[in-house]
């Protein structure tokens, strides 16, 4: 699987259920165009098809409403070109497919409400929209660090968060995040959230750290990002670099005795780690 960066305001399917049901929409108006088809194999592959394009607007329309701050952002974010940033030996390549978006958004919130977190730490922020929506669910006094290692992408995400009541919650280091954990574990910080979406190759360093340095506290939640990486773990054929280094990294959890954990298919995957009690 090649990448390339799409072009503002056209995003492409990059999920498994988006890939899934591009490729039917696709097939079903081949089907329908050919000639001498089944007229009832045709309107099966045109049914399912309807299932499976019909599910993600549908729990965005179940689902509560994101804010005009995130509303913002998302809108400015689609509208950036994200072909003239990033790709260097440094940056990866920057997409507008890695916006976290409306419904992980609202889980993100609701987790926070949930575990009653008032320290949050993001590990990969992109252009803010999880920190942002995790904060909004953040009480008074609580804070969020987002580790970033692009400064260009910090700072135009900090440029998004501009009248929000609550960027003034987060906290952005810019750099390598595994050195952001060395100095948040030598200044004693713990979380009770911790969100990574970052370098997928770096996700097994992240989690070490964290259980290593013991950074989450009890009963603290790791949220991981991008666990089912469209489909390549499990696929035949070569992975990219990313669909392998998610395929390790999932094996890896799954075999450590430190932790147990649930894998979601929202969006890309979403897989929730805690610490066994010991």
């Amino acid at each position: 699987m090649t990448t390339t960066v799409s072009a503002p305001g056209q995003p492409r399917p990059v999920t498994p259920l988006t890939i899934l049901a591009d490729r039917l929409a696709s097939l079903s108006r081949q089907l329908e165009a050919a000639d001498a088809v089944d007229p009832a194999l045709a309107s099966q592959l045109r049914e399912v098809s309807q299932l499976a394009g019909g599910l993600d607007p549908y729990l965005s329309q179940g689902t509560t409403p994101e804010s005009p701050a995130l509303r913002r952002l998302a809108e400015r974010t689609e509208a950036e070109d994200w072909r003239q940033h990033g790709g260097d030996s440094t940056v990866p390549p920057l997409e507008q497919e890695m916006l976290s978006g409306h419904v992980e958004g609202q889980l993100l919130k609701m987790l926070v409400h949930a575990t009653r977190a008032e320290q949050v730490l993001e590990i990969g922020m992109f252009t803010g929209y999880s920190a942002l929506a995790m904060a909004e669910a953040l009480p008074d006094g609580g804070q969020l660090i987002a580790c970033e290692i692009d400064a260009d992408v910090a700072a135009f995400a900090q440029r998004c968060w501009t009248g929000s009541p609550d960027a003034s919650k987060i906290a952005v280091r810019v750099g390598p995040a595994l050195a952001t954990l060395a100095e948040l574990d030598a200044a004693g910080e713990q979380f009770e959230l911790v969100f990574i979406d970052a370098d997928k190759a770096g996700y097994a360093g992240y989690l070490n750290a964290l259980l290593d340095y013991d950074l989450l506290a009890p009963p603290g939640l790791i949220c991981v990002d991008n666990t089912l990486m469209q489909g390549q773990p499990w696929l035949p054929g070569e992975p990219t670099a990313n669909g392998a280094a998610i395929a390790a990294f999932n094996q890896l959890v799954a075999a450590d005795p430190r932790v147990e954990q649930v894998l979601l298919p929202l969006r890309d995957g979403l897989t929730l780690i805690r610490r066994r009690e010991t």
